[in-house]
């Protein structure tokens, strides 16, 4: 089904697990992340930056999510990552997209309010979910650099504020992840989640996913983390199998055989990543609900 990031994230709640939020560089790797997200029994957000879904054209994007989600029969969300201006959330939304992010983060609180709340009066009309942003996250992300000194952390109490003043549908916070980091792993500050997480009712997201140690996701997800980003190692992942193929290839050999390889080689990394988002080492939780509401 073509759905919103609400409900996936609603259904991740109920059993305890996150959702894989993929970030599409171009148009050949998608069908293969959506057919990973098939093959391992689990919903998939696809995510773009402003500049691939105007690289690549919304309405494209829009089509191949709906065909895919039917024919695969696989829950896809259809998400725009990291917008700014409100014109091109808005652009977004009108051409089907199910999701999207206001990132207000670099603005003062009031201000990130304001206008998160008029995002969210906008998408809500039109049944679209809105992700916000509190705090900032480290590194850099289409063009978005945040000093490491500059890193704020989420406050709590601001999250409180900032969820019930606006009404967005999740909430990425700033714990210590960073953007584009993938030669090195993140500590993250898994007391601040915690705090964060029980004063906060609303599904949480971990933006920098590359960086996150694969040993602590199953603690985030038993902390709240609903939405788990992965964009730099697909990213990293298809740039080097692609130059390792075309750096061997004949000129007139035809281009899918050098594409194929590297689609193949970001469908291995969605299919690893659900499997631990499926928090599968977290199944005696999942027990307890299921036992709960029986």
């Amino acid at each position: 089904m073509y759905t919103t990031l609400k409900e996936v994230t609603r259904k991740a709640e109920e059993l305890n697990y996150t959702v894989g939020a993929f970030n599409a560089h171009n148009l050949e790797m998608l069908p293969d992340m959506i057919r990973a997200a098939k093959e391992q029994g689990a919903p998939i957000i696809i995510q773009t930056s402003v500049d691939t879904a105007k690289y690549i054209g919304h309405e494209n994007l829009v089509a191949v999510c709906k065909s895919m989600a039917t024919k695969e029969m696989v829950d896809v969300v259809l998400h725009l990552d990291h917008a700014r201006d409100f014109n091109d959330i808005k652009e977004a939304i009108d051409k089907g997209y199910t999701s999207v992010m206001f990132d207000g983060s670099h603005l003062p609180f009031k201000e990130n309010i304001m206008k998160t709340s008029a995002v969210v009066e906008y998408a809500h009309k039109y049944g679209v979910s809105v992700e916000g942003e509190l705090g900032t996250i480290g590194g850099t992300e289409e063009g978005i650099h945040v000093e490491e000194d500059d890193k704020v952390y989420t406050d709590p109490r601001d999250a409180v504020e900032f969820v019930k003043s606006t009404g967005v549908d999740a909430l990425a916070i700033a714990i210590g992840t960073n953007h584009g980091q993938y030669k090195s792993k993140t500590e993250v500050n898994l007391s601040l989640l915690k705090e964060i997480s029980a004063v906060v009712d609303i599904p949480l997201v971990i933006h920098g996913g590359t960086g996150v140690n694969e040993k602590d996701i199953h603690e985030l997800i038993d902390n709240g983390i609903r939405k788990f980003n992965v964009g730099t190692e697909l990213l990293v992942t298809w740039t080097k199998t692609a130059k390792d193929k075309f750096g061997e290839t004949k000129v007139d050999k035809s281009l899918r055989h050098n594409i194929i390889p590297c689609n193949n080689a970001v469908k291995e990394v969605v299919r690893h990543k659900i499997d631990i988002f499926m928090n599968k080492e977290g199944h005696i939780n999942n027990a307890k609900y299921l036992q709960k509401v029986r």
